[in-house]
């Protein structure tokens, strides 16, 4: 039995790079560009991203725009 996988899991950056194959610089690179999808602050230090945002730009790339890039 498979498990299904939850679109709202929190991905941290080394999920992100593992997932992605970018770099940290290359996914801050594309956030600021908004071809990445922005991550949220979980405390001081500490921010992830939402698997379900990861996998829309995993499906695309190229094409990928936050809403704020639109």
């Amino acid at each position: 039995m498979s498990a299904a996988i939850n679109p709202l899991a929190i991905l941290r950056r080394k999920q992100v790079e593992a997932e992605t194959g970018l770099s940290r610089s290359e996914i801050y690179r594309r956030i600021s560009r908004g071809t990445f999808p922005r991550q949220i602050h979980l405390g001081p230090k500490s921010v992830g991203w939402y698997r379900r945002d990861v996998q829309d730009f995993l499906s695309q790339p190229a094409a990928y725009r936050t809403s704020e890039a639109a």
